[in-house]
């Protein structure tokens, strides 16, 4: 018989994650910052490419593992 977790279980893995999605975006934009590359998204129904000036800079000691 297999045994199922309980659904406060599937809560914690959801903030797992989520947290992992959030330093691997946070570390993408910083990586693409420091080489100048733009970073492609989709707003409003459209391709936007923001360029690599405009990408915010990763707050101190949130730098997930990316060197200067």
């Amino acid at each position: 018989m297999i045994k199922r977790k309980r659904a406060g279980g599937s809560r914690s893995m959801v903030r797992k994650v989520e947290k992992a999605l959030r330093i691997a975006v946070a570390k993408t934009i910083e990586e693409h910052r420091l080489s100048g590359d733009p970073i492609v998204v989709w707003k409003n129904g459209r391709v936007i490419k923001i360029p690599a000036s405009q990408l915010p800079r990763a707050k101190a000691g949130r730098r997930h593992g990316v060197s200067a």
